[in-house]
């Protein structure tokens, strides 16, 4: 097979939790996993357990919130793969909880680059990838905007899936398609940080979820 023949996923923060998990699952279904976050141990970590299922993956130790990165990630793509099959967004900074009007400036900057600007920009490039082979984005809603504390990343949260949802009415007839998803409380990093303290055995596992969002998209 060459490697305008393999299957490939895109995913975005992929390097633990949810992204780590549906980024294990799809390497499972004989997706060839191009995994893209900041942290190169926890995407090795990743690239192990994808070939301990017998998959495959490209690391990508990359920081989503770099636009030539980013531009230079899209030119390999269509170089090496001529387009993408599915684009699996995860990527997010989770500022700390703080009432609104205190909310550190730096947290306020970083959660609207990340959350919002990065991923207006990655829609732009993988939009064509996806176009190419008529392929599907998949981004995890988290719905926190309105509640107490959670100004910084509820606010970005939402806007971020704002501009996702934008996107799915302007392509729902001509592609690509785009999927809103809606994970259960899962014991991640990031939850940990906002509910110190509680109890994860009550959680629904990050492997769970991943299978269950995949099957939403038929897979």
């Amino acid at each position: 097979m060459s490697q305008t023949d393999t299957t490939l996923a895109i995913v975005t923060g992929a390097s633990r939790g949810l992204g780590a998990a549906i980024a294990e699952r799809l390497g499972g279904l004989g997706y060839h996993v191009l995994a893209v976050a900041r942290t190169t141990g926890g995407l090795e970590e990743l690239d192990d357990r994808i070939r301990a299922v017998g998959g495959e993956a490209t690391l990508a130790p990359m920081d989503v919130a770099q636009p030539e990165a980013m531009i230079q990630l899209t030119r390999a793509v269509l170089d090496r793969w001529g387009g993408c099959d599915l684009w699996v967004h995860t990527a997010i900074h989770a500022a700390p909880l703080s009432p609104a009007p205190h909310v550190d400036p730096r947290d306020m900057e970083k959660s609207v680059a990340v959350n919002v600007a990065a991923t207006y920009g990655l829609i732009a490039l993988f939009e064509p990838l996806l176009r190419a082979r008529g392929g599907t984005a998949l981004f995890l809603d988290d719905p926190r905007g309105g509640q107490p504390f959670f100004g910084a990343y509820g606010a970005t949260k939402a806007a971020q899936i704002a501009l996702a949802r934008s996107w799915q009415t302007e392509t729902h007839r001509i592609g690509p398609r785009v999927h809103i998803a809606t994970p259960q409380p899962m014991p991640t990093a990031i939850r940990a940080r906002f509910y110190p303290g509680e109890d994860r055995a009550a959680l629904t596992p990050c492997a769970h979820e991943a299978r269950r969002i995949l099957g939403e998209l038929g897979l």
